[in-house]
């Protein structure tokens, strides 16, 4: 089973503090740790800050996850015979309908300051210790954590309250523009003490090179942030990352999201580190593997098979020779010995509109995805509880199903910054403006990224080609929301959405949160 230095939960949460969740901005601390005792190594000051990373697993993938693709115009969840309905809570996000009072919407504004409540709850800690080197490159990771866990937040909902202070009391939320401020500020700062070691004692944690891509993210969204152009910044601190030579675009993309990945791979920057066993919550294979699958990858439970891909962003992936096609399943499925994967059925099991004269008829169904998208019920966003209903739609196998796990829960990290992803963002400062630099042009980035897949070199490139090229690379990995935004295209229609409203473009402020706290004002269009 894979280990990561970090995520060694069992020695965090026995000796160290024990982080709970807020939603008032503030939680409570209990610790056995004195400020005589702790920290003094820095073994030490990397076991205090366990629960600031611990946080991140559990809501990561899925409600963060949820919030930035489910909203974009690359997938649909939809229900089988009422299952995974759920009130329409897929349907309203697909569809830019969703509320003040929604799960995910609720749970990643929880979660995000629960983080940065483990983060100045640690830095209080921290500063009894001795000043010395050691604490100054573990104050700069807490405060690079916490300037992550806002960047969503403000990402996310826009305008938020700005906690630097351990039990400080907000009742207002910051303008965006500031906090967009303070968060450059301590980065910039963070920098010059973060470690430029990248290997598997630094994996999981912030480096220089993971602040510099965080500033990289900030910077290439500043026009919807501040409305200020920021693409010399970009490419600035995406060179640094480049000149570094710690990172490289591996041979073998696939590998970048398989059930082993980690320091090993030189593409990924930062990752949120998840482990079957305690380190929970990453389990792509349930939500886009048809159950019939099951065996084929010997997993130990049922896939769902309800995430389907939206045809248009299928079709993006449109070069034949691309080794990022391998990460979908489309069309008649076999197992690994290329025998057909079937399923033992009747007329009607098969087909619910079944009109023939035997209905109970047994069948055997070779199980076949669909590529359009087809409604039984729409009003349910519904595509049947029949054979045909639950094979609709291509499925994504990104991140490989984990046969070695005991349950649904997977091993694969999730790559948060990846090195690809900076040579795209400089490619795009370049397109908009920014200064060329280390003899790289737009064209010759793109191609960088293509190549490792084996993809055709093109012969040029303009914006909208390079989305498209953003969305085959980085494929559901959580950034497309934030991308269509920047392109101005979040407005846009796709699949079944026609919603154009650019108050859309950020969440509300979860009514839980109101109802605390009505001060902290909703943001507009959803008085």
């Amino acid at each position: 089973m894979k280990t990561h230095r970090i995520i060694n939960i069992a020695y965090v949460l026995a000796t160290l503090l024990l982080i709970g969740g807020c939603t008032n901005l503030d939680v409570p601390v209990e610790s056995e740790i004195t400020t005589d005792n702790f920290p003094v190594t820095e073994e030490d000051f990397i076991a205090v800050s366990g629960p600031i990373y611990t946080n991140l697993a559990p809501y990561y993938f899925k409600s963060y996850w949820f919030l930035q693709e489910f909203s974009a115009d690359g997938l649909i969840l939809t229900a089988n015979g009422g299952n995974w309905y759920d009130d329409g809570r897929y349907q309203n996000y697909h569809m830019h309908t969703w509320n003040t009072e929604q799960r995910f919407i609720r749970e990643v504004w929880d979660w995000c300051y629960a983080g940065i409540s483990s983060c100045n709850s640690v830095l209080t800690l921290y500063e009894s210790a001795e000043d010395n080197n050691t604490k100054e490159m573990a104050v700069a990771e807490v405060k690079t954590m916490r300037a992550f866990y806002h960047f969503i937040l403000m990402d996310v909902y826009g305008d938020v309250p700005l906690v630097t202070t351990f039990g400080e009391e907000v009742t207002t939320r910051t303008d965006r523009t500031e906090v967009f401020d303070f968060l450059e500020e301590d980065l910039l700062d963070a920098v010059n003490y973060l470690s430029t070691i990248v290997d598997q004692s630094t994996y999981g944690r912030p480096t220089k090179y993971m602040a510099y891509a965080l500033l990289a993210k900030l910077y290439i969204n500043a026009e919807i942030y501040t409305g200020e152009n920021r693409y010399n910044d970009v490419v600035s601190v995406c060179d640094e990352i480049i000149d570094s030579g710690s990172y490289t675009l591996d041979d073998d993309y696939l590998a970048v999201f398989d059930i082993d990945n980690g320091p090993d791979i030189k593409d990924i920057i930062f990752a949120v580190t998840y482990n079957s066993e305690d380190s929970q919550q990453q389990y792509w294979a349930r939500y886009w593997l048809h159950k019939a699958l099951r065996e084929k990858f010997s997993l130990p439970y049922n896939p769902s098979g309800c995430v389907r891909a939206l045809p248009e962003y299928y079709d993006l992936f449109n070069d034949a020779n691309d080794r990022r096609n391998a990460i979908w399943l489309t069309g008649k499925q076999y197992d690994w010995q290329g025998n057909p994967i079937t399923i033992e059925t009747t007329n009607s099991g098969l087909d619910a509109d079944y009109s023939g004269n035997d209905p109970d008829g047994e069948i055997t169904y070779h199980l076949e995805f669909t590529r359009e998208i087809v409604f039984d019920d729409f009003d349910k966003f519904d595509t049947g509880d029949d054979q045909l209903g639950k094979a609709i739609g291509y499925r994504c196998n990104k991140f490989y199903p984990d046969s070695t796990s005991t349950s649904r829960q997977q091993n694969n990290d999730w790559p948060v910054f990846r090195y690809a992803d900076v040579l795209l963002m400089k490619a795009e400062a370049i397109l908009r403006g920014a200064s060329a630099t280390l003899g790289q042009t737009p064209l010759s980035l793109v191609n960088m990224v293509r190549e490792r897949s084996n993809a055709g070199d093109f012969n040029d490139i303009d914006l909208d080609g390079l989305l498209d090229e953003r969305a085959r690379e980085l494929c559901y990995e959580g950034w497309r929301r934030n991308d269509l935004i920047r392109y101005g295209k979040f407005e846009d229609s796709w699949g079944f959405k026609t919603d154009n409203d650019v108050n859309k473009r950020i969440y509300p402020v979860p009514q839980d949160e109101l109802d605390i706290n009505p001060s902290l004002g909703q943001n507009p269009g959803y008085e």
